[in-house]
């Protein structure tokens, strides 16, 4: 098959033969390079220098690409079978998901914009139960559990994007931009926190475990307190 495109993924898709994991993977750069919104079946066959319809011989649909995206991107996440405990367990896997999630920027949002799940997705969901259940957690409280982490960290991920849109602006440009958004005479205490924010600058990562480390204790105590009953 001719060549579409002069750059290497096209080179590539001229030699290669296309399947559903390359069509995958070249979904995911698009995401990564362009935002979720890139990915359509005329750009993906572009990059791998085919015809749009001939993706539909591997995958069914734009909705099949994505559904196997985010498959692709959770089988990169950690699930630490050999943590000494579910604390810890849950501890790796979230910063593990955060790592993930600085790579893929797009992903949070994907994953709670899905209906269906793949394999990967799957057997992740249910690894991560089933180490809450053994550790003592009820079926219920498993999935509060799960589903607080997953909100806490997802949550914090989109957050992450957004504050990387303003990442054209010098800090000194954004600095001057928020203290002015918030006077002094008007916001005390916001000015006083972005002050002292913009003189210490922002530690993602810090403000990150500290959040998580609230909420696993939270989880530790409600484990005990069941246990103890």
């Amino acid at each position: 098959m001719a060549e579409k495109n002069p750059n290497s993924s096209g080179q590539r898709g001229s030699r290669l033969p296309l399947s559903r994991d390359r069509i995958l993977v070249t979904a995911t750069e698009i995401a990564d390079e362009r935002g979720v919104a890139a990915v359509t079946m005329r750009e993906v066959g572009s990059r791998l220098g085919v015809e749009a319809m001939s993706l539909y011989n591997h995958v069914a649909n734009k909705d099949d690409i994505l559904d196997g995206m985010v498959d692709l991107v959770v089988g990169q996440l950690d699930i630490p079978a050999d943590a000494d405990d579910w604390r810890e367990a849950m501890r790796r896997r979230a910063i593990s998901a955060r790592d993930v999630f600085d790579r893929h920027p797009w992903v949070p949002a994907l994953l709670d914009s899905r209906e269906s799940s793949g394999p990967t997705r799957l057997r992740y969901l249910d690894s991560i139960l089933g180490a809450l259940v053994r550790a003592g957690f009820s079926i219920d409280g498993a999935q509060r559990a799960f589903s607080l982490l997953d909100s806490y960290i997802y949550g914090f991920g989109i957050q992450q994007v957004n504050f990387s849109a303003a990442d054209g602006a010098s800090t000194e440009e954004t600095a001057e931009a928020i203290l002015a958004y918030i006077p002094a005479e008007e916001y005390p205490y916001l000015h006083r926190m972005a002050s002292h924010a913009m003189k210490v600058g922002y530690d993602a990562d810090a403000d990150f475990e500290f959040g998580l480390e609230i909420i696993l204790d939270g989880l530790r105590r409600i484990l005990d307190e069941s246990l103890s009953d």
